[in-house]
Order: C-alpha cells, then sequence, then structure tokens
C-alpha cells in the first residue's frame, strides 16, 4: 500500500512542478516568477525525499538538503535584486 501512495504523491507532486513551471513562464510580475520559482524548489524537494523513501536510500535526503540551501540563496539573491537593483552592495 505505501508503495502506491508513493507513486500518487509523486504524480501529483510532478502535476505541481509543472503548474509552477507554467507560472514561471506566464507570470505577470517578477515577483510571481521569483515565487514560482521558489515554489518550484520546495516541490523538487518533496519530490526527491519521496523518491528516496521509494528507493530505500539516504543519498536523495542528502541531495534535497542541498536543493534546499541553494533555493534559499537563490530566493534571497533574487529578491535582494529584485528590491534594490544590486546584489552586492
Amino acid at each position: 500500500m505505501l508503495q502506491s501512495v508513493i507513486q500518487i504523491t509523486m504524480f501529483i507532486i510532478g502535476v505541481a512542478l509543472v503548474l509552477n513551471l507554467w507560472r514561471l513562464c506566464i507570470g505577470p510580475t517578477m515577483t510571481d516568477r521569483i515565487l514560482a520559482l521558489d515554489t518550484m524548489y520546495i516541490n523538487s524537494i518533496a519530490m526527491l525525499i519521496v523518491f528516496g523513501m521509494h528507493e530505500k536510500s539516504t543519498l536523495y535526503f542528502e541531495g534535497a538538503l542541498l536543493i534546499a540551501v541553494m533555493g534559499f540563496v537563490g530566493t534571497v539573491a533574487l529578491s535582494k535584486y529584485l528590491l534594490r537593483g544590486d546584489i552586492i552592495e
């Protein structure tokens, strides 16, 4: 039963990733695009964690942590650039 729940969860997260990609491409403002990119980071982390549970491997959890760190730094840098026009002062 757990395997079927994992497959359904991966499908739902995949649909969420596609919808985020759609918002990233046609977002009316730059803020919407940054928010869609941040949500894509979160969904890819969830996908990796669920896939790691499916494969019974801890390697995917480490990859999810790396994506989380890079996503946070990227979101902060893009938000700072959008707010001030310059990343490094």
